[in-house]
This record gives structure tokens, C-alpha cells and sequence, in this order.
């Protein structure tokens, strides 16, 4: 019974870090993301003309950050 309890703990124990690891991922993912549309706004009132570009790049970004983010919530849970 003892090794099936210590089982039950180490098992118990990874779900909680993997679900840290889960967690702080998307916090970053949320920050990035956030400053990334912040910016975003920023520059599109400095120069409404540059629209275009400026969405463009942006979704680009947020699109690898989330790409990033994804890859982290993975490996947290696997590692």
C-alpha cells in the first residue's frame, strides 16, 4: 500500500506544477499579446495611413506569441 500512496502523491505533485507551468504560460501569452495590441493602437493613431501594415504585423505577432505560448503549456504538461 505504501508504493501505491507515494504513487498517488508523485502523481498528485506533477498535476499541480504541470498546471503552474500551464498557467504562468498564458499569463505571459495574455501580457504579450496585450502590449503587442497596445502598441498596435498606438501606432495606428500616430499614422492612420500605415493601417494596413500595422495590422497586418500585428496579427503576425500575436499569432507566434500565442504560437509560443501553446508550445509551453504543452511541455509543461508532458514534462
Amino acid at each position: 500500500m505504501t508504493g501505491i500512496a507515494t504513487l498517488a502523491q508523485a502523481v498528485g505533485m506533477h498535476g499541480n506544477i504541470a498546471a503552474l507551468g500551464a498557467g504562468l504560460a498564458a499569463i505571459g501569452a495574455g501580457i504579450g499579446i496585450g502590449q503587442i495590441g497596445g502598441k498596435a493602437v498606438e501606432a495606428i493613431a500616430r499614422q492612420p495611413e500605415a493601417i494596413s501594415k500595422i495590422q497586418t504585423n500585428m496579427i503576425i505577432a500575436a499569432a507566434l506569441v500565442e504560437g509560443v505560448a501553446l508550445f509551453a503549456v504543452v511541455v509543461a504538461m508532458i514534462g
